[in-house]
């Protein structure tokens, strides 16, 4: 049974996502930790990001645009680092943060509306 596109192409921008977060942020709660030993192992994290970037782009082309690729993924990296940033930082988001965000799903509507 295949899955379809916009499942496969989402859950593996998901899936990525969650490694590029950690990859980025994860570090941040390690301050103590060297610089040098920080960017190697944010590097051999975000190596599995890319293993799952690169096909997820790859599949959900053509499906998708290049332009929609993009907003799904800024998309869910927003909402990902959201709740990292809550959970894992012990950041919490004001209500600016929800006003961005709301923006950026405005700017994602204007992205996926097909207009007449």
């Amino acid at each position: 049974m295949t899955l379809p596109t916009p499942v496969v192409t989402i859950g593996l921008l998901l899936a990525s996502n969650i490694f590029m977060t950690f990859a980025w942020y994860g570090h941040l709660k390690f301050k103590e930790t060297a610089l040098i030993t920080v960017i190697l192992v944010s590097w051999g994290i975000a190596f599995f990001e890319y293993v799952l970037m690169v096909p997820a782009n790859r599949i959900g082309h053509g499906h998708f645009s290049a332009a929609e690729l993009k907003t799904i993924q800024e998309v869910i990296t927003l909402s990902f680092f959201a709740v990292f940033s809550v959970l894992y930082l012990k950041k919490p988001l004001s209500w600016n943060h929800f006003v961005g965000f709301a923006f950026i799903a405005a700017g994602a509507f204007f992205i996926f509306h097909k207009w007449a």
